[in-house]
């Protein structure tokens, strides 16, 4: 497992300093690369892909994600005291889908073929805090835009920033972070509610989203970022049917 140390990493707007050098440190610097984002006052908070199958190390496509399941549920139930929507997204294939080679990715990534609908390793990880009335995206790829109604329902929500959490931080969390900013979303990235396979991938992504799509921050610092909403703005908030 390869969950994020507390309130470690970039300082924000900044890229992740000494982590791959000086020479890096400078050549992403020149580049200019990793300004701060703007923080709306309309956030949605989007967790993907926190089923069993990627937060239990018995599947093959998991990993022990406890760390990252229990700041995650902090971060949930702080976004439902602020009246954040909350989205859950879950990967899930058809058996004729999981079975044969209509999904280009499922011949790149065979382990995946075991997330078939209806099976426990596509069911959210059950020490979250979802309830029915969230709203539950599906998907077939990696980003939690391609191919889903998201853009659609965030933007009848009338949400200006998106807090993309989950798994895994190289894959899933990565693509729909890149998908957001490019849908015109400013992306907060809560570190510790983010977790990977292994360190290094893990490590990688973080590096990239805070240089090039959005800010990677601490817990701590999107849960004050939640209470501090203002009322005006969280008061008419209502949560999406589940699709």
């Amino acid at each position: 497992m390869s969950a994020a140390t507390p309130d470690s990493g970039p300082v924000p707007g900044q890229a992740h300093h000494g982590r791959y050098g000086q020479e890096t440190d400078r050549t992403y610097e020149r580049a200019g690369f990793g300004a701060r984002v703007r923080r709306g006052a309309r956030p949605a908070l989007v967790v993907v892909d926190l089923t069993r199958g990627f937060t239990e190390d018995t599947y093959p496509s998991g990993a022990d994600l406890t760390e990252v399941v229990e700041a995650t549920g902090r971060l949930v139930e702080a976004a439902r005291t602020a009246l954040v929507p909350v989205v859950w997204t879950a990967i899930a294939y058809t058996p004729a889908e999981a079975g044969g080679s209509s999904v280009t990715w499922l011949e790149k990534a065979p382990g995946m073929r075991a997330l078939v609908e209806g099976s426990e390793a596509v069911a959210l990880d059950p020490r979250l805090p979802w309830l029915p009335e969230d709203q539950l995206v599906v998907k077939k790829g990696a980003s939690a835009f391609f191919g889903t109604s998201l853009a659609s329902a965030l933007v009848g929500l009338h949400c200006d920033t998106v807090l993309v959490c989950g798994a895994t931080t190289s894959g899933c969390v990565r693509a729909t972070a890149v998908d957001a900013v490019q849908s015109g979303f400013p992306v907060l990235v809560p570190r510790e509610c983010a977790g990977d396979r292994a360190q290094g991938p893990h490590d990688a992504a973080l590096f990239d989203i805070q240089a090039k799509y959005g800010d990677v921050i601490g817990l701590s610092d999107a849960l004050a970022y939640l209470s501090g909403l203002p009322a005006a703005h969280t008061a008419d908030r209502t949560t999406s049917p589940r699709t």
